[in-house]
């Protein structure tokens, strides 16, 4: 971990951090530093923080340093980490409450992972399903990785896995429903957690 100047970290960071963990459902004092969801983590040395130090930094208030992060958006949400916890921390919900919240702040570490994610729901949102031939296509032109599955596709093709016909559920527009209350819900919850910060400053 890199060293800090804790008296440059205001309230207003400290604020942040605990909405992030309120956001997660977890206490982030339950945490004693034991290291086991590192240790268990299949992706951690891909990782620019390990997330026993994501959850030490939010401890500290240290919010840019946990925005900033790669991690967050490299977690495969195995559970591994989650599952270790002596304390039931549920690191998993913190990974994804940071990054939403480093979304929502205009920072992507990781725009592939972004990019893939928006395209999932956009996807499953129009279709009620994922078609992934239209994912895989839609998020290759958006990331710059046009080519890169080229030699998969046309094996797929030839052993008819995928094809050019689109699925749709029958429940689709009850779908597009159930994301779109989700995603108000979200919208509401972190205007009034905004409120709240800018009361309390």
């Amino acid at each position: 971990m890199r060293s800090l100047n804790l008296s440059a970290i205001s309230d207003a960071d400290r604020r942040a951090c605990e909405a992030i963990a309120g956001e997660a459902g977890v206490n982030l004092k339950d945490c004693y530093q034991c290291g086991k969801c590192t240790a268990g983590c299949p992706l951690a040395d891909s990782m620019d923080l390990m997330p026993r130090e994501v959850i030490r930094y939010l401890q500290l208030g240290a919010i840019d340093i946990v925005l900033d992060a790669k991690t967050p958006w490299i977690c495969a949400q195995c559970v591994v980490c989650s599952s270790r916890c002596p304390q039931n921390v549920d690191i998993c919900s913190v990974m994804r409450a940071v990054r939403l919240a480093s979304k929502h702040a205009g920072k992507r570490p990781v725009p592939e992972a972004d990019i893939f994610d928006d395209e999932f729901i956009a996807n499953v949102r129009a279709h009620g399903v994922s078609n992934e031939q239209y994912l895989a296509a839609f998020y290759n032109l958006k990331s710059g990785h046009l080519m890169q599955d080229m030699g998969n596709a046309t094996r797929m093709l030839a052993r008819g896995l995928v094809g050019p016909a689109i699925h749709n559920t029958k429940g689709r527009a009850n779908v597009a429903a159930v994301i779109d209350r989700a995603l108000e819900a979200d919208a509401e919850r972190r205007a009034k957690a905004a409120e709240t910060r800018g009361g309390e400053a």
